[in-house]
């Protein structure tokens, strides 16, 4: 097997802003799997937060080149046992890795990788469209650039009630908020009886990630469903987050990828949790991974290609919240 490393800065259409940063563009990270004459098709994007960049996870990967090209048959659960304790340091160069793999694992099999999983797709969630923090106007002009059926909307202002209030104008289309840890407490309890009068399905990760205690209250007294981001990072939080949250929020980069994403997924339904993925603005490449989890998901957010001024890649289609899978095998991307 051949591993390919590609590096792109992937330019946004509209600066995007949460309640802890802004960005123009977004670095990442495009791993390639040759082997028998099929690819495979992996990504990663950099994060502050998450202290990662691209010349990092470069580097991590080209320490284990070997390991990795010495690979032939095994399962992805197999070959993900192998590679991790490498990688564990380094969990956004192995969810490149490890969505590279069950890619080419797929098409070698001749098969859809949720065909592979023996996934139906008939009830498919629809993806959320995310607005990031600007001004009333810009929040208002993407959202009439882009209609959509339901709008993540990023908070973490002084004025955020008014900013919903707002939006809420112009749009009869779901909302969902995601404060990014911005809020405390008796502001997150007292905003979500404001926020379900403006159509609010639910909440993501209002308060700092660490909070355990403040998590549990807001649990027991907030009218809107909770839902855990920065608190639900690897397979081990999510027990962690049974009775402080209403649902977890898995992160592919953030977990190590498909292979225990999927394992998350199932411990959260066995715990009654809701069960979401969302993106870290990949292009089709790592939206294109996602898609696929689909079927096991009672919510998505999967909007990273289309917040891009220009895609790097094929793959999956989103048409106004709706999914449409590629002809091909495997995850269905092609790099451009």
């Amino acid at each position: 097997m051949e591993l390919i490393l590609r590096a792109y800065n992937l330019k946004l259409k509209h600066t995007f802003t949460i309640s802890r940063e802004s960005i123009e563009e977004q670095p990442s990270l495009i791993v390639e799997l040759k082997s028998d004459g099929f690819s495979g098709f992996g990504e990663a994007t950099s994060n502050p937060y998450y202290k990662t960049t691209v010349p990092v996870m470069m580097g991590d990967l080209e320490k284990i080149r070997s390991v990795i090209e010495a690979t032939s048959n095994e399962t992805p659960e197999e070959f993900w046992a192998k590679v991790h304790p490498y990688l564990q340091g380094d969990m956004f160069a192995l969810c490149a890795l490890d969505m590279a793999y069950n890619d080419l694992y797929a098409r070698k099999k001749g098969k859809k990788l949720y065909e592979l999983w023996n996934y139906t797709t008939e009830r498919n969630p629809l993806t959320d469209y995310t607005i990031g923090i600007a001004s009333i106007e810009k929040m208002v002009s993407k959202m009439q650039e882009l209609p959509w059926p339901i709008y993540k909307i990023k908070l973490g202002t002084p004025d955020d009630i008014a900013i919903v209030t707002e939006l809420r104008k112009h749009t009869d289309a779901i909302f969902r908020i995601d404060a990014n840890c911005g809020w405390g407490v008796e502001e997150t309890i007292k905003n979500a009886i404001e926020l379900k009068k403006l159509g609010v399905e639910f909440l993501e990760q209002p308060m700092k990630a660490d909070n355990w205690e403040a998590h549990k209250e807001v649990f027991k007294h907030s009218v809107l469903p909770i839902i855990a981001d920065e608190s639900c990072i690897i397979e081990e939080d999510v027990a962690k987050c049974h009775n402080h949250f209403h649902g977890v929020n898995v992160k592919l980069v953030k977990c190590g990828g498909l292979t225990p994403a999927r394992r998350m997924i199932a411990e959260a339904q066995k715990l009654g949790l809701k069960t979401m993925v969302g993106c870290m603005t990949e292009s089709t490449v790592g939206i294109s991974a996602i898609a696929h989890l689909l079927p096991q998901l009672d919510y998505v957010d999967m909007d990273g290609a289309l917040l891009l001024d220009k895609d790097i890649a094929t793959g999956v289609t989103i048409k106004y919240g709706k999914i449409n899978y590629s002809d091909l095998n495997g995850t269905g991307v092609t790099l451009l």
